[in-house]
């Protein structure tokens, strides 16, 4: 059902014959424009200093759901630490774990880990974006951004920016459910806009388009070098597109116990089969405790707000008391951890400074 979906949208988004793009010549002098003004202006980052394939692996997997500011130190330690798809692959998942900490979504880590694992038992590294899909953590949108730049494989990326900017160049008025599904949709236009000579470069400066010209809100139209292009900048319709649904929010209250034994903080290690964040370090929840440990609530210490996905959370952190010589049970995932060693420790970015925010409280 889905694939007759895809085709009938594939017809759908043919170039219209009145576009500014529906000619051989003028596809040909927006690819130029493009390519030329990319060469001009693309950002100097660091997987795009002497590139080499591993460095393009890392950095799509560190800039799904991350912006590029963000990801720029980690780039550079992580380099530091794993140089290659060898060390990776040696590495413990601990330490990539503790590595990756801060950046969030610490299944892109592990999958890091496990395609490094698979990359060298090979004899010959495959650079076709197919089978590229087949290694973990690797779908549609990395397997055509590594193998295009990489090796040239003449297959466009669709990420949000790209979304953005074939939205706009078309003023496609569809709705779309969420990003994914835009993206999805969008991938036979996409495919029909790329330079296939020159598909790496062409690939990076449309997404370079919009991460630096094409914003969401006060798009940079008049410096835009395809504008000429552009239904909707043409228009000075641009921030009516991309139309994507907006998420339903489901809000959520958590609560969480601050315990402390002299000079240890009671942690709980999250399974390593949850669906988030497996095996790293959390204050824990109530829920978290076996029933027949007995904990004293106390007063409400820190309450903070933070977003995943499409879930509004509410954090609510409540000092607590145990009673004295309490054991936990092995299986339960509960342990004191000492100050002096949170900072080997590997938690979330907001567990860490929720920690840091309470002892600074009892200074």
């Amino acid at each position: 059902m889905r694939k007759t979906r895809d085709k009938a949208t594939a017809n759908k988004l043919k170039l219209p014959k009145k576009h500014p793009l529906s000619t051989e010549n003028a596809l040909g002098k927006y690819r130029s424009g493009l390519l030329d003004w990319y060469g001009r202006n693309r950002r100097k980052l660091p997987w795009r200093k002497s590139p080499t394939l591993y460095k393009t692996v890392v950095s799509e997997f560190m800039l799904q759901q991350t912006r590029v500011a963000t990801a720029l130190p980690y780039f550079e330690r992580w380099l530091n630490e794993f140089p290659d798809f060898d060390s990776l692959a040696q590495a413990s998942e601990e330490r990539v774990l503790k590595a990756w900490e801060g950046l969030g979504y610490y299944s892109r880590a592990r999958n890091l880990r496990k395609l490094a694992q698979s990359i060298v038992t090979l004899k010959e590294v495959p650079q076709d974006p197919k089978s590229w899909q087949s290694f973990p953590g690797v779908g549609p949108y990395v397997a055509a951004a590594v193998t295009s730049i990489s090796y040239g494989a003449k297959v466009a990326v669709v990420d949000g920016n790209v979304v953005r900017v074939l939205t706009r160049l078309f003023a496609i008025d569809d709705e779309f459910r969420d990003g994914a599904t835009a993206q999805r949709k969008l991938r036979p236009l996409a495919q029909k806009l790329l330079d296939s000579s020159r598909p790496g470069d062409y690939n990076q400066a449309v997404m370079e388009l919009g991460a630096t010209v094409c914003h969401r809100k006060s798009p940079l139209c008049p410096t835009c070098p395809v504008l000429k292009h552009c239904k909707a900048g043409q228009r000075d319709e641009t921030e009516k597109f991309p139309r994507i649904s907006g998420k339903k929010i489901q809000k959520i209250t958590i609560e969480r116990l601050w315990v402390r034994k002299k000079d240890s903080i009671l942690l709980r290690e999250i399974p390593i089969d949850s669906k988030r964040l497996a095996g790293l370090l959390e204050l824990p929840r109530p829920e978290d405790f076996p029933t027949a440990i007995k904990t004293t609530k106390k007063k409400l210490v820190l309450t903070r707000q933070r977003s995943i996905g499409n879930q509004s959370i509410k954090e609510c952190i409540r000092m607590a008391e145990l009673q004295k010589n309490t054991k936990f049970p092995q299986d339960c995932g509960l342990r004191y951890v000492k100050i002096e060693k949170l900072n080997e420790a590997t938690l979330s970015a907001p567990h860490r400074k929720w920690l840091k925010e309470l002892l600074e409280q009892e200074r």
